[in-house]
């Protein structure tokens, strides 16, 4: 590995194309600290120190700090995740999307420029959303985090979070098209490792004030190690239904013949499943921060809801996990449909040997890949319920594990797998050494 960095410089179109993509994440983070006007930003402060484990922390993170900054990118990147995957329930259910994502690289660009639109429609919805939330936010003294309430206001926030998002989906392409990985994945990428530094700087003190001992450290390091580990082998991890492609004669030449596999992630889903769940689960105590205090007062069993879906508590995890194996499922019919596949692989000839082609193929491809998305949801649910006992119960002063380590980990997968493309295509030793998979093939 050392040595495929070694030959990163010596690949000028890498090196380019690295350079372009940090200076770009450099000028992301410059923005997350440009405060959007009218906010008292103590007041603020002291409104998001007791909003943690809200929805308002939770969108914090994938935003680096600036929703807790209430920066010119507050919104950060989540109204364009949010278009795009409505475009992909929307491909589902109207035939027009459908046959228009079926049409190549024109179809995609068309799908594109909706996102867009729908990102911008989303940012106005939302900004206009925390324009109100905002002049009713107070701070630990009961002031108030807006200084001049009104219509002005709102629309001066509209325009500014609208623009700082369409600022960063810009960055976002520019980062895909000229620099090296994808760019949505690498901004948000960047916001959660801007916050490491502090985590750890906060654990060091711990430790020196004696909150955490030197074995405590120890196995917290030791549980990091395993559990990257863990997340790596299984985003790699597949199923491999072999796929057998018969002869044809096409005037005096004979295509086909040869035999390969149809690659079934073990987690096709991704991320997304520990976003929707957290965000639901998370709702209860959104909700409850708008409560007055006399209404908490009144019904004491609104109190025993909010603090039993409280992270950490027993009923909070159990439909943690109930949500995120629903969201597998649910997401992977919605990416992956297997009589699309069934029905490519009998129109070149491809067949599952001992399945018969079409709506067979289908059912076992089904069969398949109900059964190995099972074994990822439980995965998932096992690496995000993590983060949640170590903080309950070992008093833990960061959030180790959960969504953030799984983005951190992907991103990073997927972006040296297209630097080691660059560089096996320009015949340099990539990170891995090619006679480490002669075993697979």
């Amino acid at each position: 590995m050392i040595g495929g960095f070694q030959n990163i410089p010596k690949i000028p179109e890498l090196r380019k194309r690295i350079i372009i993509s940090l200076l770009l994440l450099a000028v992301y983070r410059v923005g997350v600290h440009i405060p959007t006007p009218g906010i008292d930003g103590a007041a603020l402060a002291g409104f998001f120190a007791r909003a943690k484990g809200t929805l308002f922390g939770f969108m914090d993170m994938f935003s680096g700090g600036a929703l807790e900054n209430m920066s010119v990118f507050a919104l950060g990147i989540m109204p364009y995740i949010s278009s795009s995957i409505i475009l992909q329930l929307l491909t589902m259910v109207i035939p027009s999307l459908e046959k228009l994502s079926k049409e190549g690289e024109a179809g995609r660009k068309k799908i594109t420029q909706y996102t867009r639109y729908g990102t911008v429609l989303l940012s106005i919805i939302q900004g206009f959303g925390i324009s109100i939330g905002l002049e009713k936010m107070t701070g630990p003294a009961g002031e108030p985090v807006v200084l001049a309430a009104g219509w002005g206001f709102r629309l001066m926030t509209i325009i500014t979070l609208t623009s700082g998002t369409a600022f960063i989906m810009w960055l976002g392409e520019q980062i895909t098209e000229r620099g090296i990985g994808n760019g949505i994945s690498l901004i948000i990428f960047a916001g959660i490792v801007a916050r490491m530094p502090s985590a750890i700087i906060n654990t060091i003190r711990l430790m020196q004030t004696g909150e955490m001992g030197p074995l405590l450290i120890l196995v917290i390091i030791a549980i990091m190690v395993l559990v990257v580990g863990c997340i790596i082998f299984m985003e790699r991890a597949q199923r491999r239904i072999p796929v057998q492609y018969a002869k044809r004669v096409i005037g005096r030449k004979i295509y086909g013949g040869q035999s390969t596999h149809l690659p079934l992630k073990i987690n096709t889903s991704g991320v997304i499943p520990p976003i929707f769940a957290s965000s639901i689960l998370m709702f209860p105590l959104t909700i409850a921060q708008f409560m007055p205090k006399e209404t908490l007062e009144k019904y004491p069993w609104v109190n025993a809801i909010i603090g039993s879906l409280s992270r950490g508590e027993l009923l909070y995890n159990f439909f943690y996990v109930i949500f995120i194996i629903f969201f597998c499922y649910f997401y992977t019919a919605v990416v992956f449909n297997p009589m699309d596949v069934a029905d490519n692989m009998k129109k070149y000839g491809g067949y599952i040997p001992g399945i018969r082609p079409g709506k067979k193929t289908a059912e076992y491809i089904d069969w398949v890949l109900t059964r190995i998305t099972f074994v990822g949801a439980l995965y998932i649910s096992a690496v995000c319920v993590l983060p949640t006992i170590l903080i309950s119960r070992f008093n833990i002063p960061f959030y180790f594990g959960g969504t953030a380590l799984l983005i951190v980990v992907g991103v990073a997968l997927d972006t040296i797998a297209q630097m080691e493309t660059h560089m096996l295509s320009r015949h340099y030793d990539g990170f891995l050494k090619r006679g480490t998979f002669k075993g697979r093939r």
